[in-house]
């Protein structure tokens, strides 16, 4: 996918005070960053922006489902996904974007691209660990579980096969307590 002007805000026509943006987020935005996580992404983006003299206030909210595989058996499950984004805007004499809440652009920039602030937005509100809802709530039927389950110690197996040496060192220790 090549860069996209769909995200490119362009402010200097823009009257002072609030403006609502809304986005459309798919799959192919998330594979223009190389993340290939999501089987599948539908995710709504709104965008407050409110235009001041000397600066600009973004603030992103993200709702959305992922279909997404769970870390365990691999299965692919919806997973609900939201997040925020807090942005501000100055001016200065060159960019930086070095703090993460502030953003400086140089003077007489009249565009910003919020690709970038959209996609980590909602990235980083991706959990660490993705499990699919069945497992939680053991309704989930699946081979790789079944496999898991047949592979899992049993703790109400007793272990049958012991050292015999240790077996006489236990006797030395009941003898002694009697």
């Amino acid at each position: 996918m090549k860069k996209s002007n769909d995200f490119v805000l362009s402010f200097f026509g823009l009257k002072e005070g609030k403006h609502i943006f809304e986005y459309k987020i798919d799959k192919q935005f998330f594979e223009f960053f190389g993340f290939d996580e999501f089987l599948v992404a539908d995710f709504r983006v709104t965008l407050e922006f409110i235009k001041k003299s000397t600066l600009l206030e973004l603030y992103f909210s993200s709702k959305g489902l992922a279909t997404v595989a769970c870390d365990v058996t691999n299965e692919p499950f919806e997973l609900p996904i939201e997040g925020a984004l807090n942005l501000v805007v100055k001016f200065g004499e060159e960019f930086d974007d070095d703090n993460e809440e502030v953003l400086i652009l140089p003077h007489g920039e009249h565009q910003l691209d919020l690709s970038q602030y959209i996609y980590e937005m909602i990235v980083l509100a991706v959990p660490q660990k993705k499990l699919h809802p069945g497992i939680e709530d053991g309704t989930l039927q699946s081979d790789i579980l079944k496999k898991l389950e047949e592979l899992s110690p049993d703790k109400n197996k007793e272990v049958k096969d012991t050292d015999p040496r240790w077996d006489d060192l236990k006797k030395l220790l009941i003898d002694k307590k009697k």
